[in-house]
């Protein structure tokens, strides 16, 4: 039985990984997250603080953990941008401490990374492509890659970008923001001019699970199958709904003035990680449907729990 501890647990990528390794005899998992409490019923939890070095070792160190599965991570690009102590505190040395932690143990680990690591000039990137990040959070996930790969370690970085899906207490990715702004009737604005490939969540578990299987080290590009504009994503969003489409306005990313520049022609190849690992990655309207699928399951076990 390979032991498995994965941290930022409670997140959504987290939630969906633990999820799915636990519907597996081949595992014994221990879940950590930075919260009190776990989301997921029925998996040990450990409370977690990766930046804390002493607290990241005595957990490696009691549980003996064969890999490592990191998704704990400050994700929020304009915050990012504003509070760059916190973000490079959980994003470079979070995994800095893991490393530290894992060589103690011999420990695998597999992070994960973003497309936000580069510029947005040419879209379509494969995995060989030199990274250039225009903003702070990118310069964060860029450094968290460098200090895995210079480790000694075995490791696998996964890039990904666009996640969305459904989980407990997650904080509302872009299909959740849509999906209640237009429920409401609300007019939001979406930019038009910003390209990727939108990853269902359940997906890149899948492709974790796969990674974890097949052993493979190295990094990968693993995101849905599609790239399209957020704009496009929305409709797409709308359309399965049945929601007003004309509540959606297109606009460019310039207008919102956001903090932190965006990579705007951004988007993953994933001809690789497709190919080695064996994985079918769901294209938007796939995509999207299950996840209004699981969006209703959802909200019918929140009805009835009241």
């Amino acid at each position: 039985m390979r032991k498995i501890l994965i941290v930022g647990s409670n997140g959504l990528l987290g939630q969906k990984i633990s999820k799915l390794f636990s519907l597996s005899k081949m595992y014994k998992l221990l879940n950590a997250s930075i919260e009190n409490e776990s989301y997921v019923d029925n998996i040990d939890y450990t409370q977690l603080d990766v930046t804390n070095r002493k607290n990241v070792l005595g957990i490696v160190e009691d549980f003996e953990p064969e890999v490592i599965i990191n998704t704990a991570a400050v994700t929020n690009v304009d915050y990012c941008e504003t509070n760059k102590e916190i973000a490079w505190r959980v994003n470079v040395k979070g995994v800095e401490n893991l490393i530290y932690a894992a060589k103690f143990v011999d420990a695998k680990i597999i992070h994960f990374s973003s497309d936000y690591v580069f510029d947005g000039r040419k879209g379509s990137y494969v995995e060989t492509d030199v990274p250039n990040p225009v903003s702070y959070y990118g310069r964060t996930k860029l450094a968290s890659e460098n200090v895995l790969k210079l480790s000694g370690l075995n490791y696998t970085i996964i890039r990904t970008m666009i996640l969305y899906g459904v989980g407990k207490n997650v904080k509302d990715n872009f299909a959740i923001w849509v999906y209640k702004n237009l429920k409401e009737n609300k007019i939001i604005n979406v930019v038009d001019d910003q390209f990727g490939n939108p990853t269902l969540v359940d997906d890149l578990a899948y492709a974790v699970m796969r990674v974890v299987e097949y052993n493979r080290d190295g990094l990968y590009h693993i995101a849905g199958s599609e790239i399209v504009s957020r704009y496009n994503f929305a409709l797409q969003i709308a359309n399965q709904f049945g929601f007003d489409k004309k509540l959606i306005i297109p606009i460019k990313t310039a207008v919102l003035k956001q903090p932190a520049p965006r990579p705007l022609k951004s988007g993953f190849v994933t001809l690789k990680a497709v190919s080695e690992l064996g994985i079918k990655m769901s294209n938007v309207e796939d995509g999207v449907r299950i996840f209004a699928a699981q969006l209703q399951n959802y909200l019918n076990e929140q009805k009835s729990n009241q």
